[in-house]
């Protein structure tokens, strides 16, 4: 059976929804995209049209709207993504973490390389073991990734190959070609569901908070009801971090700006 065309309508209905449920933003030039991705379930469930599908996603029979969202959100993580941001923990945060414990949230983990980058720089840098990295995602399908650890070689490009030899393991046999965060560091990461539009009062307080590469996604009502959210689980003096490309100027007037991109709460 042939995927039925998206039509415009259709496209409108899961324009709405990926706004109402995770704050994105798809632009009418992401309609190929959103009929990509959600045509092989279309095709899976042998409907005959994306309306058909998108009552049976509001059904939410066997998990399908979840099943939706994790394919229309995007997922482009690597390790040591926007080195400046590691280089500014090593060297003008983590001189002065002395009592713990202390914890990193990484906002939008996908996959988990950024959590399993910021685990790698706190376990050969930080001054005290009491840490942890919380990683949170509205993507169910890349939090069970990141919980493994496990990811193909050719993700090292980016790891200083000292990291590489200390904090990762190279798969042998059937895991030829992959390699596996070693387990001392893994068991220092929580991934957790977690929607950055609602209330995250349950994950607790932190010192830094990652939200790198994820505003860009939303219109500005999104960013400040989301970095308000944030903001309110960053510790007085605990500092906030965007993506190279991204600004909190006119998003709130809650932080004061370090370097570009880096932000301290007073």
């Amino acid at each position: 059976m042939d995927v039925p065309a998206l039509s415009d309508a259709e496209f409108g209905l899961f324009q709405k929804m990926i706004y109402d449920a995770a704050g994105i933003n798809l632009s009418n030039a992401k309609k190929s995209l959103v009929s990509g991705r959600l045509g092989k379930r279309v095709k899976h469930y042998d409907l005959k049209s994306f309306g058909d599908y998108f009552r049976l996603v509001k059904l939410d029979t066997h998990g399908e709207f979840q099943t939706a969202v994790n394919l229309l959100t995007t997922n482009e993580t690597f390790f040591f993504r926007e080195p400046k941001h590691f280089d500014f923990l090593r060297d003008r945060i983590l001189p002065d973490w002395r009592a713990g414990p202390r914890r990193i949230w990484s906002a939008a983990s996908s996959t988990g390389e950024e959590a399993h980058t910021l685990a790698m720089v706190l376990a050969e840098h930080c001054p005290t073991d009491s840490w942890e990295i919380v990683g949170t995602d509205i993507s169910t399908r890349v939090l069970e990734k990141a919980k493994t650890g496990h990811y193909s070689l050719d993700r090292t490009e980016d790891i200083p190959r000292t990291f590489l030899q200390k904090y990762c393991l190279k798969g042998v046999g059937d895991q030829d070609g992959t390699f596996l965060v070693s387990q001392p560091l893994r068991s220092k990461i929580r991934f957790i569901h977690a929607n950055l539009q609602h209330d995250l009062q349950k994950l607790g307080s932190f010192d830094v908070v990652f939200l790198r590469n994820v505003l860009i996604y939303f219109d500005m009502e999104t960013k400040q009801r989301v970095v308000a959210g944030l903001l309110r689980q960053l510790k007085p003096g605990g500092h906030i971090m965007v993506g190279h490309s991204e600004s909190l100027n006119g998003v709130t007037s809650e932080v004061d700006i370090v370097v570009p991109s880096v932000y301290r709460k007073p």
